[in-house]
């Protein structure tokens, strides 16, 4: 039986499809096997397999070689055509070909000129079987011309103007590569503002003075021939104007405002907008009605080239470029359209037919436009080849029919357009032979377990053989899902196992024969190593010992060697190796680094490294304590049903003893990844008897315990799968409770995968009536949690059972659990409902039980609705929201807290289920006492007098009761805040106004205001209010809303120190003018005249107008802010509500102004009327401050 062939390969039926020769060989084309043995007689066409490019530029300082190479059976002959016309190199001395190939030498070096043999060449190879073509090869000599000599005037232009230094490099072959440079051979500076375009040009968006140079110089690079050009050097001078006029931009490149643009398929589309402006644009790309490709676009050149790699025809499109200034921003838009040179969707591939077969050679090409399909064979036109009946075309596809051995030939498909052509050779190739298997018999394969293995069956025959795979001396075909057959032949065991072991037989057969070959498996235990070296510390002069312990298949011998470094040890006798350590002695500071230890066989290599650190000697090295190493090498044996025995090697204790390992097992089927505990055994123990669950996918690993912690956990051990049994538990939490007044929920806690023991877990579910001789009823369910009984009596108890089983049985009996059915609303209303009203707040309610059986359900207790009627005064007849309050349990009586005083009340009482609530007891209605009212309103106090006050109140918003009275307590409070004696006033309840006599002048109070009802008197109000001080009704200031608040301001004219110091500043300001008479009389002039006299001193300062004083005479106190009304104002004036001091006020003041000369001739004198004032000037009513100012 033939193998299932892997989803990812196309499988293959013989006789209908192209015959595969080495599957494993395949590239572009089928080809027969080269091995020697099936060279010797078997023919096959020719193939190209080297040539020259298409477009082929030659060096015209060397040789030419036109390369053409090609393989076939007999060997091919070479050809070559020129232009069309056969190429006679046999008559051109210049011309050899290579022997064994058709590659062309054509000698110029010696003499003769490329130019001569430019043209288009095509290569031929020939044997018996057909004939094979190369492209149209376009030979043509590299070209660098020199630039045509021209005179360049300087360039003078203004700051910020645009420039463009053109290049116009010479046209050479293939075009040149551009760049601007100075005469010092340094690249000229780019950026946003400066850069190069695509055609070479230098564009400058604006200039400026340090563009200003005598060496601009375009330099043209050939790569071909390395060579470079320069253009003569290009003069630009700016001259520096006073202000440049900024402008909106303009675009250098490309012009206008739309352009066209045409790519081929595969290049790179390059895009490009130069812009001119001041300041310096900014460009920007989008795509119209697109998005610009993100992997495939980059900005160069400052964001002035916008690149799309591998153009297709979805590139195609309108691209606009905007370029920015602050001044404005203009748009260019550049239609795209990508067209294609012919490309392959499916090209010809060779076809090995046996005789009678049939075949097709499929040539589909695309491009745009369209490409045109012809087709030569053996490089004639096949429109004039000679006849073959075997074959029919059919646009695209050649279809072989019945092919005989004449059919063989190589068949060219030409696929072109104007922007290019495609050509490829397929032959058809007819042979009949045999299968023959070509791997060598007997080959023994060594495979490391858990890894791949494949076996060869290298195969060849025509028609194509197909291949089957048997394993052993039975014969038994293999056709499991583990293996792979791979369209070579190759058998693939993705995993092999121990069990993969065995004989395997290739067969491949065809209809000419059959052929077989037997390959031998055997599969290895891997190499490990079980105890690695470990990182060491060590002192110089001592000793270091590096362990490594391999473990390895029996039949493998391993090599052991060591490492340093990844180099070879040290040629030195301080280090010996034996089997499993390597030993350092005398260590020294150069021994330090990576040791590696490297486990060989022939089959796998495995390796581990530790580093040694060399220190300077300590006279005493403490020893480093640390967790333990994790266990290795877990095994399992004696693998029984529920038990299996653990062994393991623990690991380095680090220097504290093992006190204990634990061990976990995971469940891979269940719950995978999660780790569970299993175990704890001693710490001197390394084997642990485990018992175990059915149908359990163990895995297992050990963790170490010393006193200073916990290891790692191990590597997992191999798992083990153990067989399915019966459950051991049943379900827990198992519940019956109704959701409908008809059904019974059956709730509970399924088992979980581990707890299940086997496959195909379900439940049994059971129930019955507690109180009647029924039957039980059961169903089973799937693995659930719920399972819904209907049609049951409403709140009924059930004993329920659920009991657990899988595939192979039941588990133990299951307890009975008590549940009941679903609840309805009750049914009966409490009865007997009274009320006892404790106080104004406060009422106790009485009810008697309702019956059980009336409840329906589990009694969740007793509810109260109550609400607030109406007051007793019929003030408030508005409805208000009910309250309630829930009583669980079987109360039947309860408080009713935070009621309001002198209120009517209705109440209702109901029984509360799990279902909800039952009727409302009738209402019942009770009445609160009055309570003390709350505090007024609000109190107002007015009109305020020499001896009285009035008060207005507004009545508490909350009387509790009906007002009998108010009480007004006040008492006064002198200068010093200290509370004269407590007074008190009765005023009847119907009073919202009362005129308070018989109080003192100008005295502050403090008022209390209550409220009665029967019940007492309730929270107090206070205010506080000064009465007038003469008679003249002067008022306290007014504070907010009217309302006499509390004032502490006292009428400073009263008080003896103001009057005082007004007494004082009176006489400075006498003393001041005395002395100013004195001085005058005495022929002294005043200072301040002296310095008027005095022009030729410049440190005489006018008169500063903000303050009033002299520049020279002010004294810094002057300059500091005053009190209140101290300072005069700009316009000369002082209003009398800006100072408080003037002697104005107090029936004296001072009018005085300077003379001419600057001497002071006001007159200390009575108060005089002020007068208005007229111009720049004013009349000031001075006030002692003023005085001051004015003298030094």
């Amino acid at each position: 039986m033939q193998l299932k062939i892997m989803p990812k390969k196309k499988r293959l039926s013989a006789g209908r499809v192209p015959l595969i020769l080495f599957l494993c060989q395949m590239i572009s084309a089928l080809e027969v096997p080269l091995d020697p043995k099936l060279l010797e007689d078997l023919v096959q066409p020719p193939t190209i397999t080297q040539q020259s490019p298409k477009d082929y530029i030659i060096d015209p300082r060397e040789n030419i070689v036109v390369q053409c190479e090609a393989k076939g059976k007999p060997p091919p002959s070479f050809s070559w055509t020129r232009n069309g016309t056969h190429f006679d190199i046999d008559k051109d001395p210049l011309v050899t070909m290579k022997t064994g190939s058709g590659t062309l030498i054509i000698n110029i070096m010696s003499e003769g000129k490329a130019e001569t043999y430019e043209g288009i060449y095509q290569c031929t190879a020939r044997n018996e079987r057909g004939a094979a073509i190369s492209n149209n090869i376009v030979i043509r000599p590299s070209r660098s011309p020199l630039w045509t000599k021209e005179k360049l005037e300087p360039m003078i232009l203004q700051n910020g103007q645009p420039l463009v230094l053109p290049c116009r490099p010479p046209i050479g072959l293939p075009p040149a590569i551009i760049f601007w440079m100075d005469n010092s051979f340094q690249r000229l500076p780019q950026s946003e503002r400066v850069s190069q375009g695509l055609n070479g040009d230098l564009y400058f968006s604006n200039v400026l003075p340090e563009d200003t140079r005598e060496d601009y110089i375009c330099y043209a690079r050939f790569n071909h021939t390395q060579t470079i050009q320069q253009k003569q050097p290009i003069s630009v001078k700016v001259i520096s104007a006073k202000s440049s006029r900024e402008r909106p931009p303009t675009f250098l490149t490309p012009e206008g405002n739309a352009s066209r643009k045409e790519e081929l398929r595969g290049n790179v589309l390059s895009l490009e907008c130069i812009a001119e402006g001041l300041p310096t644009p900014i460009i920007y790309w989008i795509k119209e009605d697109g998005i610009l490709p993100v992997n495939r676009t980059f900005y160069r050149n400052f964001k002035k080239t916008l690149q799309i790699t591998h153009v297709s025809e979805a590139d195609s499109g309108n691209y606009q470029c905007i370029a920015k200034n602050p001044l404005g921003a203009i748009h260019h838009t550049i239609s795209v359209t990508v067209k294609a040179a012919p490309y392959w969707i499916v090209a010809p591939q060779n076809l090995v037919l046996s005789p009678g077969e049939d075949g097709s050679l499929i040539c589909r090409a695309n491009g745009n436009p369209k490409p045109r399909i012809s087709w030569l064979t053996n490089g004639v036109p096949i429109e004039i080849a000679p006849d073959d009946p075997s074959r029919k075309i059919d646009g695209d596809t050649i279809i072989f029919s019945n092919v005989q051995e004449r059919s063989s030939a190589v068949y060219q498909c030409n696929a072109s357009n104007e922007y290019g052509y495609l050509l490829a050779n397929a032959f058809v190739n007819v042979l009949a032979e045999p299968p023959r298997i070509l791997t060598s018999a007997n080959t023994l394969y060594q495979v490391i377990a858990n890894r791949p293995a494949l076996l060869d069956c290298a195969f060849f025959g025509s028609p194509l053989p197909t291949i089957e795979w048997f394993k052993g001396a039975k014969g038994r075909a293999l056709h499991e899902d583990i293996y792979i057959l791979h369209e070579n032949g190759t058998l693939e065991i993705p995993v092999a196992q121990k069990d993969s072991t065995g004989t395997y037989t290739c067969v491949a057969r065809n209809k000419l024969g059959m052929a077989k070959n037997e390959v031998h498996l055997e599969i290895k235990d891997p190499t490990r190593i079980i105890k690695q070296p470990e990182y060491a510390i060590v002192q110089r002069g001592s000793t270091v010992s590096f362990e490594c312990k391999v473990k390895h298949d029996h039949t493998l011998i391993p090599t052991v060697m060591w490492l340093k470094d990844n180099g070879e040890l040290p040629s030195d006798e301080r280090f010996t190796v034996d089997k499993d350590h390597l030993v350092v002695t005398d260590v020294d500071d150069r021994d330090g680094g990576t040791y590696t230890c490297v486990a060989n066989t022939t089959l796998d290599k495995v390796s581990a490294s530790a580093v040694l650190s060399v220190v300077a000697p300590t006279p005493t090295p403490a020893p480093i304590y640390d967790v333990p190493n994790p266990p290795i090498d877990l095994e399992l044996t004696n693998q029984l049903d529920k038990s299996v025995q653990l062994t393991w090697t623990p690991g380095d204790d680090n220097n504290s003893p093992i006190t204990k390992f634990i061990i976990e097992y995971e469940d891979t089927m269940h719950e995978a990844g999660l780790w569970h505990h299993q175990a704890e055994v001693s710490g001197t123990q390394t084997t642990a008897q485990l018992k175990l669950s059915p149908y359990v996918n163990y895995s297992f690993r050990v963790t170490a315990v010393n006193n200073i912690g916990q290891s790692l956990p191990s590597e997992a051990s191999e798992q083990y799968f153990t067989k399915a049994a019966e459950p051991d538990k049943n379900p827990t939490e198992v519940e019956g409770l109704g959701s409908e007044p008809d059904n019974l929920v059956i709730t509970w806690k399924p088992l979980n995968g581990f707890e299940s023991n086997g496959p195909g877990l379900q439940y049994k579910v059971s129930w019955r009536q507690k109180d009647g001789d029924d039957e039980w009823t059961s169903v089973l369910v799937a693995n659930v949690s719920k399972y819904i009984v209907s049609g049951t009596p409403t709140f009924v108890p059930y004993l329920i059972k659920v009991q657990a089983l899988n595939d192979v049985g039941f588990a133990p009996e299951p307890a009975e659990v008590m549940g009941h059915s679903g609840e309805d609303l009750p049914m009966v209303a409490p009865g007997n409902v009274h009320v006892n009203v404790v106080n104004s707040t406060l009422a106790e309610v009485h009810w008697d039980p309702v019956p059980l059986k009336s409840i329906r359900g589990h009694l969740q207790g007793y509810r109260i609705y109550y609400w607030k009627a109406q007051s007793s005064s019929r003030r408030d007849k508005r409805h208000i929201e009910k309250k309630i309050l829930t009583f669980q349990g079987s109360k039947t009586h309860g408080m009713l807290p935070g009621l309001e005083p002198f209120s009517h009340y209705a109440l209702n009482v109901r029984v509360v289920n799990g279902k909800g609530e039952g009727p409302a007891s009738p209402d019942r209605v009770f009445h609160t006492p009055e309570g003390v009212p709350s505090a007024p309103s609000s109190l107002k106090i007015i009109n305020p007098s020499l001896d009285s006050l009035t008060l207005e109140w507004d009545p508490p918003s909350h009387p509790n009761g009906i007002l009998t009275e108010y009480t007004l307590k006040y008492q006064p409070i002198n200068s010093t805040h200290e509370l004269g004696p407590l007074l008190d006033l009765k005023i009847p309840a119907n009073k919202t106004r009362w005129i308070l006599k018989n109080l003192n002048f100008s005295t502050r109070y403090k008022f209390y205001f209550y409220a009665h009802t029967s019940a007492g008197p309730g929270s107090h109000i206070t205010e506080e209010a000064i009465t007038t001080m003469d008679a003249a009704g002067i008022l306290p200031p007014d504070v907010g809303a009217g309302k006499a608040m509390a004032s502490r301001q006292v009428d400073i004219a009263t008080q003896g120190w103001f009057i005082g110091l007004m007494c004082a500043v009176a006489l400075l300001i006498l003393i001041l003018l005395i002395v100013c008479f004195i001085r005058r009389n005495k022929g002294g002039k005043y200072p301040v005249k002296e310095k008027e006299d005095a022009h030729a001193d410049p440190e005489i300062q006018p008169m500063k107008e903000d303050d009033g004083t002299f520049g020279e005479y002010s004294d810094a106190e002057d300059h500091k802010p005053l009190k209140k009304g101290s300072r005069t104002p700009s316009d000369r004036t002082v209003k009398k509500e800006d100072s408080d001091d003037s002697l104005v006020d107090y029936g004296e003041g001072v009018n005085g102004q300077f003379n001419e000369d600057g001497s002071f001739i006001g007159q200390y004198s009575g108060k005089k009327e002020k007068e208005p004032a007229e111009g720049n000037e004013s009349s000031e009513a001075p006030s002692p401050v003023n005085a001051m100012n004015s003298f030094v």
